[in-house]
């Protein structure tokens, strides 16, 4: 069950950032690095998230 809780984490986690990136992605005057940055972090969220379903 633990395993099922860190999954379900992990991907309110991923959602929030994608959600994030949108905005930010949206917004004027919102630094690129930093929009790379939190794509990164999306990514590996999403790598973790496909490690542990396997």
């Amino acid at each position: 069950m633990a395993l099922n809780a860190h999954l379900d984490t992990l991907k309110r986690k991923h959602q929030a950032m994608s959600e994030a990136v949108e905005n930010a992605q949206r917004a004027p005057g919102v630094d690129d690095l930093q929009v790379a940055s939190m794509k990164k972090e999306k990514l590996r969220l999403k790598e973790e998230i496909n490690r542990l379903s396997a």
